[in-house]
C-alpha cells in the first residue's frame, strides 16, 4: 500500500512560515505514530503568478486533483492589488475550490479554556464554545451568471452578480451538515434570507426536505442570516451546526472566528465527493489571510494551519484519535501560557515566535505519547 499523499501549497505572506510548522507536525506523526505521508509542494496565488504568470498553473491543478489532501497557507498581498481580476492571487484558490468541486466548507469555532478571557465577549458567553459552520462553497452569488460591470446607457455603470442555487447543490451541502450533526449534538440551524430572496425560499424548502426525508433524527431550525449574525454574538452556544450559503457563510464564519479572539486560531476544511479510494476531495487551510504586514517576522500564529492538518487527519485519513491528540497538544501549549503576538492581550509575558510555537506543540506531542 502506498502512503497517503498531501500536496502543500504555502502561498503568500505568512503562508510559508506557518506551513513550515505544519511540516514539523507531519514529520512528527511519521516518526512517532507510524503515519508516513508522501508530501509534495507547489505554488499558488501571488507566488505562482510570479513564477508562471498565473495564480495556479495547470500542472498544479492536476496534482491537486490526484492527491488525498491539499494543505494551503494563504494567498494575496498588496503587491498584487493592481493585477487584472482574472489573475489576482485569490483566483487560484477559487479555481481549486471550483474544479475540485469542494462544495462543503467546514469552519469550526472552538474556544479553548485558556483563551476564554481573550475574546471580546464575556467569559460565560464564550467559555466552552464548540460550533461548526458548514458553508456551501461552489455556487451562489460568487459563481452565478450573469455577472460583471457594464454601462447602463445613462452615462453610468451597473455591477451585476447573480445569486443562483439548484436543488442538488442545496441538498448535498445540507447532507454534509446533517452528517456532522449526527456525530455532535444532533442540531442543525439553517440560515438564509427567505424573507427577501427567492433563492432563500428554495434553500429553506430543500434543507427541510432533506431533514424530513433522510435525517428525521436530527433537530432542524431555520433563521434569517442577519438574525443569525446577531445571535452568534449574543449567545453563540445555542448553536451546534450552522449550514448556510456561500455569501452568508463567508460573513457568518468570520463573525464566529472572532468569537475565539483571533483569526490565527481557526482552521477550515473544504470537502467534495469521495474519490475512488473513498477519501473525499479535500482542501485544508487556515481562516486567516496572508497578513503581509507581519510576513517574514516570525510573528504569525501557526495554530490555525496546524489545526487544519488535524482536520485532515479526521476527515481525509480517518484518524480521529490522532486529530484529538494534536488538538490536545495545542490546548496544553496554550494552557501553559505560550502566546504568539496576536494572543497576547494584556499579558506581561513575552510572546513566542512562529517557530517556537511549532516547537512547543511538537514537544507537547512528545509528552503525550
Amino acid at each position: 500500500m502506498t502512503n497517503p499523499s498531501i500536496l502543500i501549497l504555502p502561498g503568500d505572506g505568512i503562508g510559508p512560515e506557518v506551513m513550515t510548522e505544519v511540516r514539523k507536525v507531519i514529520d512528527w506523526f511519521g516518526a512517532n505514530r507510524g503515519m508516513a505521508f508522501d508530501v509534495s509542494e507547489d505554488l499558488v496565488g501571488g507566488a505562482a503568478y510570479d513564477a508562471h504568470g498565473t495564480p495556479l498553473a495547470d500542472e498544479t491543478m492536476a496534482r491537486a486533483q490526484s492527491v488525498d489532501a491539499v494543505l494551503l497557507g494563504a494567498v494575496g498581498g498588496p503587491k498584487y492589488d493592481e493585477l487584472d481580476f482574472a489573475v489576482k492571487p485569490e483566483r487560484g484558490l477559487l479555481r481549486l475550490r471550483k474544479e475540485m468541486d469542494l462544495f462543503a466548507n467546514l469552519r469550526p469555532a472552538v474556544c479553548f479554556d485558556a483563551l476564554a478571557d481573550f475574546s471580546s465577549l464575556k467569559h460565560d458567553v464564550i467559555a466552552g464554545l464548540d460550533i461548526m459552520i458548514v458553508r456551501e462553497l461552489t455556487s451562489g452569488v460568487y459563481f452565478g451568471e450573469p455577472r460583471g460591470i457594464q454601462d447602463d446607457n445613462e452615462g453610468g455603470r451597473v455591477g451585476i452578480n447573480t445569486q443562483r442555487y439548484t436543488t442538488s447543490e442545496i441538498r448535498r451541502v445540507a447532507r454534509s451538515a446533517f452528517d456532522l450533526a449526527r456525530k455532535r449534538a444532533g442540531r442543525v440551524c439553517s440560515m438564509e434570507k427567505a424573507n427577501v430572496m427567492e433563492s432563500g425560499v428554495l434553500w429553506r424548502e430543500e434543507v427541510q426536505w432533506v431533514r424530513d426525508n433522510e435525517y428525521p433524527d436530527v433537530e432542524l431550525s431555520h433563521m434569517y442570516a442577519d438574525a443569525g449574525a446577531m445571535q452568534l454574538v449574543r449567545w453563540p452556544k445555542q448553536f451546534d451546526v450552522i449550514v448556510t450559503d456561500n455569501l452568508f457563510g463567508d460573513l457568518l464564519s468570520d463573525v464566529a472566528a472572532m468569537l475565539t479572539g483571533s483569526l490565527g486560531m481557526l482552521p477550515s476544511a473544504s470537502l467534495g465527493a469521495p474519490m475512488a479510494n473513498g477519501r473525499p476531495k479535500a482542501l485544508y487551510e487556515p481562516v486567516h489571510g496572508s497578513a503581509p504586514d507581519i510576513a517574514g517576522q516570525g510573528k504569525a500564529n501557526p495554530i490555525a494551519c496546524i489545526m487544519s492538518f488535524a482536520m485532515a487527519l479526521r476527515y481525509s485519513f480517518d484518524r480521529g484519535a490522532e486529530a484529538d491528540r494534536l488538538e490536545a497538544a495545542v490546548e496544553k501549549v496554550l494552557a501553559d501560557g505560550l502566546r504568539t503576538p496576536d494572543l497576547m492581550g494584556q499579558q506581561d509575558l513575552a510572546p513566542v515566535s512562529t517557530a517556537e510555537m511549532g516547537d512547543a506543540i511538537t514537544a507537547a506531542l512528545d509528552a503525550g505519547i
